[in-house]
């Protein structure tokens, strides 16, 4: 195992052990405010158990919101550095967007869903996670697209390709557009969702460059 390997195979170790404590830190303050925290008040001679009952649904909000995001953070972290082993830097983020867009939107319609609770709420957090979908949907497709183009590499950057009627060089392949730049110096971003099923052309590999 080569140096570089050794230091992805560290980092991703280093996100593991992240992601295992702030699980662990989300566990341990969901016991303690719903549980813990008002067998406290209840012993006080002041009703502070009645005060803190009307907003303890908000800061389980709070608590979800902020803690889940930074649980979804370290978790496509931990899958970027693990893709890292054996894909380059363009897949490994764009796998990483994907989940954390995904990621993103289940805590979202989950939130949502506990605060209404019982039937109404999974009625909530469906319809919300549907809104979610609706509104990522050309987003998510264009991501996912984009994630195909780069794990099965159709073209590389440097090739001469033509898709859809532009002809040029690939400058670069991210996750949401394929740019090429054209030999009258315009620079054209064509979104991945397009080049899926599409026909595409490639005149010169970058290694046949003169």
């Amino acid at each position: 195992m080569s140096d570089n390997e050794k230091e992805i195979v560290r980092k991703a170790g280093k996100k593991l052990l992240k992601l295992i404590v702030l699980i662990v830190i989300y566990i341990f303050l969901n016991a303690f405010i719903n549980t813990f925290l008002p067998s406290i008040l209840r012993e006080t001679s002041i009703d502070f158990e009645r005060i803190y009952m009307n907003y303890q649904s908000y800061i389980n909000v709070i608590i979800a919101l902020a803690v889940g995001y930074l649980i979804i953070k370290s978790f496509t972290s931990f899958v970027y550095w693990n893709l890292r082993i054996k894909y380059d830097h363009p897949t490994a983020q764009a796998v990483k967007n994907v989940f954390k867009m995904l990621g993103i939107g289940v805590l979202i319609s989950t939130i949502a869903g506990s605060i209404s609770g019982g039937t109404a709420g999974v009625a909530l957090g469906g319809f919300i996670g549907m809104v979610i979908g609706f509104a990522t949907q050309k987003i998510l497709g264009q991501a996912i697209a984009g994630l195909f183009i780069l794990i099965t590499r159709p073209f590389k950057i440097s090739d001469l390709i033509s898709i859809g009627g532009d002809e040029g060089i690939v400058e670069d392949v991210s996750i949401m557009f394929t740019i090429i730049k054209k030999s009258d110096g315009t620079t054209v971003l064509i979104p991945n969702n397009t080049l899926i099923g599409g026909k595409i052309y490639i005149k010169r590999r970058a290694a046949e460059t003169k």
